[in-house]
């Protein structure tokens, strides 16, 4: 039986999947059962930040797995600990909670938020989260996702949320009260079409959260781990958040997610308040320690910066070639999206046929999230590739 005839009879159907089956990876290249070569622009949603395979990744998982993988947070972890204390002296964080997903962490970051205020006030629990964001499919992450279409049919939600309207000080200012314990915010908005937030808006919710006595939680999963240009983004901005949860990228492929605390947010979660039987073990977090080694090394991430600029370039001809087509481009660092004025499915689809990965994220953006270590020769390819699809349309 084939993969394809597999997974329709034994796999839930959550996922719309293309007709690809890959069965190997290198770099920014994947390859399918067929042999045929595709350059990967999307690292399996910016997760594979290193590339597919990355050699001193893959040899730590190896090595990791010959010798001890799992014995629960019951013990002492020494990779566990020397992750997190990679973590903390490369960003604000002072504490760190390993979990195993994006959603997870955020999960837990909302536990700690709200076990957090009732310890202020029992009145103080309320989530302030803004339209158009993205954290993750679990119950309360779902509920604090400002998009409709992921909560539909699963309600009631998570009571005491509140939405404000994103880079718009005046409408967080309109939903904060004494009774707000967080505030959580994408530095850059990705399943919500690659929206930036604006520097004077992130230092404005840091006063916010200041003012009310709220703690204030970047969620980077998405942009953290080098995608932005720095290790992580609240780095471009010059604004520390109280709570960071990271995951995607901090494994390479490998599930891992954390919740990166500091001050007053670090020693909220106390024993028997959380936990996470596979959250940190062994193996995640040996691939972890690889990944933050590589990333901090010197040079690294200017590069990072300087081929996403090469990438928004390049975009950029695109769009005056073809303005009815491209409205713009805008992102940071390797997170750029290039804003369709037609529904852009159909592009990623396309693409994917001649061998170029990319997709369309908001309906009208197609989302560009390459390897951190992707050539400026194998962006120009990709480029190509778009461009040849273009002038069909």
């Amino acid at each position: 039986m084939e993969t394809f005839e597999k997974t329709e009879k034994y796999v839930m159907k959550t996922y719309n999947r293309y007709p690809v089956s890959f069965v190997k990876g290198e770099g920014c290249w994947l390859y399918d059962e067929e042999g045929k070569k595709y350059l990967d622009m999307l690292a399996g949603i910016a997760v594979c930040n290193l590339g597919h395979c990355h050699p001193k990744v893959s040899e730590a998982i190896c090595k990791q797995a010959k010798t001890l993988i799992h014995t629960s947070n019951l013990f002492h972890i020494e990779p566990q600990a020397e992750l997190a204390r990679l973590i903390c002296e490369n960003s604000f964080g002072e504490k760190v909670f390993f979990c195993n997903s994006g959603a997870e962490a955020n999960e837990g970051a909302i536990k700690l938020a709200r076990r957090y205020g009732t310890e202020v006030d029992p009145e103080k629990f309320e989530i302030v989260a803004f339209e158009n964001s993205f954290h993750g499919r679990t119950m309360a992450s779902v509920s604090i996702t400002g998009q409709g279409k992921y909560n539909q049919g699963f309600g009631p939600m998570l009571t005491g949320v509140k939405f404000a309207k994103f880079n718009d000080l005046d409408s967080v200012k309109e939903v904060v009260s004494e009774k707000t314990a967080a505030i959580i915010v994408e530095p850059v908005q990705g399943e919500g079409g690659v929206v930036p937030a604006k520097k004077e808006f992130l230092e404005g919710l840091r006063e916010i959260a200041d003012r009310v006595n709220a703690l204030l939680i970047f969620d980077e999963v998405q942009t953290g781990v080098g995608r932005t240009g720095a290790l992580f983004a609240y780095q471009n901005y010059g604004v520390e958040p109280d709570v960071m949860t990271l995951a995607k990228a901090l494994g390479n492929g490998v599930p891992i997610g954390a919740i990166v605390a500091k001050g007053k947010a670090a020693n909220v979660l106390k024993p028997g308040l959380h936990a996470s039987t596979f959250g940190g073990n062994f193996l995640v977090t040996r691939a972890g320690i690889e990944v933050i080694k590589e990333i901090t090394k010197p040079g690294f991430l200017e590069e990072v910066k300087e081929k996403g600029r090469f990438l928004v370039e390049k975009l950029k001809e695109l769009q005056r070639e073809f303005p009815y087509l491209i409205e713009g481009v805008r992102g940071l660092g390797l997170m750029v999206g290039a804003v369709m004025k037609v529904e852009c499915s159909q592009i990623a689809g396309k693409a994917l046929e001649r061998g170029l990965i990319i997709n369309c994220t908001a309906g009208k953006v197609l989302r560009f999230t390459p390897p951190l270590v992707i050539t400026k020769e194998e962006i120009e390819k990709g480029i190509e590739i778009l461009r040849d699809i273009l002038r069909e349309l």
